[in-house]
């Protein structure tokens, strides 16, 4: 048979043996005390920081967020926030309900006021006349008693005019309730300044040519006026207006009043004395130097005060 040939051999080299084989590689072990692993962000590790910042508990399990935590934590979010709006308008809500029980106080006390004006609560059961000197009181009185029952609120002003026109003695009046029952009449009488001769006799007149009365003889203390165009001319008028500037010792003693025109007006006292007048202006000064003239010089025949800075006496 025929061997097999031997393998080649390497011829040995001087100085060396034969090696043995060498083993095969470990592997190398990783030193774990300088390296380790991160965990990561959005999976926290127990043990490990959590993003934040914070540790995590080791036994703490991941939770998760649901649909139902956000609903749960916008709810409270607006329950907090309505707390604290109603916890900064409670002053605001006070005031605005003592405003309004004010308020309602103030109405309903004026409502009550006007529904008890307007009862017979406040109906008229008495009626007073004041200012009548000339005029009889009652005769007012009773010319007035169809307002007797009424409201003081619903008293009639025209019916009351209507009943006053019968005394034209009186030039002004107001009426005035005092509840629960009374109303007060205050009357301004007409003051009369003369009469005035006529046909018909004698016709007591005001300032303002009203005719007040008319008698056969003429009224004591009352002097006649003589007047050119009657008591609608401006004479009148100014005649009228110097009586009623006279004082009261030279109002007593006069018995007539000539003028005719406004600017010549002439009185005649009962002595016989004739005072020069002029016109109406500056009648309280002509009236204070008539009194001192008139102390100085009794029985003067005339006095001129038509300037009443320089007195005429004759």
């Amino acid at each position: 048979m025929r061997r097999p040939a031997p393998l080649p051999t390497t011829p040995d080299r001087p100085g060396e043996k034969d090696a043995a084989p060498e083993p095969p590689a470990r592997p190398r072990r990783r030193d774990v005390r300088s390296e380790e692993t991160l965990p990561a962000p959005d999976d926290p590790t127990p043990g490990g920081a959590a993003p934040d910042g914070s540790v995590a508990d080791a036994g703490e399990e991941p939770q998760s967020t649901s649909t139902m935590d956000v609903w749960r934590a916008a709810r409270a979010r607006r329950k907090a926030l309505r707390a604290e709006i109603r916890r900064f308008t409670q002053r605001s809500r006070r005031r605005r309900i003592v405003w309004l029980s004010a308020i309602g106080a103030v109405v309903l006390l004026i409502g009550g006021s006007v529904v008890a004006a307007y009862s017979p609560l406040f109906a008229v059961q008495k009626i007073t006349v004041v200012g009548a000197t000339s005029l009889d009181a009652s005769a007012i009185e009773a010319a007035l008693d169809a307002q007797m029952g009424t409201p003081l609120a619903l008293v009639d002003t025209s019916e009351v005019k209507a009943a006053l026109l019968k005394f034209p003695l009186i030039e002004t009046y107001s009426l005035e309730a005092r509840p629960p029952h009374d109303l007060t009449v205050r009357i301004v009488e007409r003051t009369p300044v003369g009469v005035i001769r006529s046909d018909a006799g004698y016709t007591l007149v005001d300032a303002a040519g009203v005719a007040l009365s008319t008698t056969a003889e003429p009224p004591a203390g009352q002097p006649v006026i003589e007047v050119t165009g009657g008591v609608d001319s401006a004479a009148f008028r100014g005649a009228g207006l110097v009586v009623r500037s006279l004082p009261a010792e030279v109002r007593t003693v006069l018995t007539g009043v000539r003028a005719t025109t406004p600017d010549d007006v002439t009185l005649t006292l009962r002595s016989g004395m004739t005072v020069v007048w002029g016109s109406a202006e500056q009648s309280a000064l002509k009236a204070i130097v008539l009194s001192a003239a008139m102390v100085k010089n009794p029985n003067a025949a005339s006095i001129d005060v038509t300037s009443p800075h320089v007195a005429v006496v004759g």
